[in-house]
């Protein structure tokens, strides 16, 4: 199978109740509406709003959108929740973490936020391991979240483990979404990759989910509305391109990086290359 249906959830996304029932209600619209859809992605915090509670994963919220993947028959990635984590000292951090739930309605593969927007979000710890996972019989996807993209060096390493596609639920209210939507474009195409950044609107966005193909052509860009982007992504699309080049046997990136004359000291620590960035100070938030 060359193609595969994915559909991005922009949903109003409370702060103060719950908003398990509406996205239960997006998934059976989006299984009626169109049949030939077989993954739902929604926007960060989606379930519950940036004001939630974390819980242990497996955990009550996360079993419930087991159910509606296994009622619905669709792949879904929910968004993310605060997950709660006891360490052994009997102390517990938080993470920011997605669930990659399969039709059969079971967790295949969880992900933590490796970059949470510090120093707002200092709350969250951060992870530490990517996530791929397989589609059988169509391709390899892959999981980032939000800040994360602002980061390159998290989706060239999701590409470089084979991801074709990248599902990206982002949680953006700020001032800099029109960034985020180049961020978008710029981290597809640079990877040939398809990327769907899908943002939330209400208390947990401002909408302009995008959603971005191998060449770097914008197959949707949402607006600050509710909203569902049902779209047909294309792998064959994705595998000839980085065989032959983009936009018709244009520039081959991911083969002219793998064959790089050249390696980046600014990634090993301790190299002293990026003694600059030492002499900027804490990470904290800027007061008068």
């Amino acid at each position: 199978m060359s193609t595969f249906g994915i559909a991005g959830v922009q949903m109003n996304v409370s702060a103060f109740v719950p908003n398990l029932e509406r996205m239960g209600n997006w998934m059976r619209h989006i299984r009626h509406r169109f049949p030939w859809v077989r993954m739902v992605l929604f926007s960060e915090l989606a379930a519950h709003g940036p004001r939630q509670t974390p819980e242990p994963l497996p955990g009550p919220t996360e079993d419930a959108m087991c159910k509606l993947a296994a009622e619905t028959g669709l792949w879904m990635i929910p968004g993310s929740l605060f997950e709660e984590v006891k360490r052994p000292d009997g102390s517990r951090v938080t993470y920011n973490t997605t669930s990659v739930i399969n039709p059969k309605g079971e967790v295949i593969r969880r992900f933590r936020k490796m970059f949470p927007f510090r120093p707002y979000e200092h709350h969250v710890d951060a992870g530490n391991e990517f996530c791929v996972f397989d589609v059988p019989d169509v391709g390899r996807f892959g999981v980032s979240i939000c800040y994360d993209m602002w980061f390159p060096e998290t989706t060239r390493t999701l590409v470089a483990m084979g991801a074709e596609v990248i599902l990206h639920p982002t949680m953006t209210d700020t001032i800099d979404r029109d960034v985020e939507l180049s961020i978008a474009r710029a981290s597809a195409v640079t990877n040939q990759v398809y990327f769907f950044d899908i943002n939330g609107t209400g208390d947990a966005g401002t909408g302009r989910s995008i959603i971005v193909d191998p060449s770097g052509y914008v197959l949707h860009e949402a607006g600050a509305g509710a909203e569902v982007m049902p779209i047909e992504v294309d792998i064959a699309k994705v595998r000839r391109e980085r065989e032959r080049g983009l936009r018709s046997n244009l520039g081959q990136p991911l083969k002219s990086f793998r064959d790089r004359s050249v390696d980046f000291s600014v990634y090993q620590r301790g190299s002293g290359v990026d003694a600059y960035l030492n002499s900027l100070g804490a990470l904290t938030k800027p007061v008068d």
